[in-house]
């Protein structure tokens, strides 16, 4: 007889007339815990300001996408040939939408600071207005690409401009 410690706890005795896998053991703990056998994409918790109005995507299209463009708009501030910067960031000038043909004319970016929270009444019709402690206190910036299409001016964000059709 064989005496084999399983890592369990305890030990098993018994002839070795079948096949036991030794060497394997499932991993003592599940998914989410950052080892190798973990084939899940990593979850953003954080929930991204929408602009004003924006609809709500089901999945998101790129991860960190709000990183990426809070990146976009330091680089931005602090290029000296912001042409450039947006051909380096790949930003169209002009874009195909439809049967319009969209020119670019300017990169807007808002300084937005929440101060103060609305919960609403039971019932939905009113509200309880409160200051926030500095600690919550949420600062971000807005950034929209203006278009115009040849009549009015449309402003696109940074997510929209990753699915548009650019100009040859």
């Amino acid at each position: 007889m064989h005496r084999h410690h399983h890592g369990h706890g305890h030990d098993h005795e018994h002839d070795h007339d079948h096949h036991h896998d030794h060497d394997h053991h499932p991993p003592p703990h599940g998914p989410g815990h950052n080892h190798h056998h973990s084939h899940r994409a990593p979850v953003q918790w954080q929930t991204p300001h929408q602009p004003d109005g924006a609809k709500e995507h089901a999945v998101a299209l790129e991860p960190d996408l709000d990183k990426v463009e809070a990146a976009f708009v330091d680089g931005f501030f602090q290029a000296p040939d912001p042409t450039s910067f947006l051909r380096l960031a790949r930003i169209p000038f002009e874009i195909a939408a439809g049967e319009a043909n969209l020119k670019l004319l300017r990169v807007e970016i808002d300084a937005l600071t929440d101060v103060g929270s609305l919960t609403p009444h039971f019932g939905g019709g009113t509200f309880r207005y409160d200051p926030l402690p500095s600690n919550f206190i949420s600062r971000r910036r807005r950034l929209r690409f203006v278009y115009f299409d040849g009549a009015s001016l449309r402003a696109l964000s940074y997510a929209e401009l990753r699915d548009v059709q650019t100009l040859a």
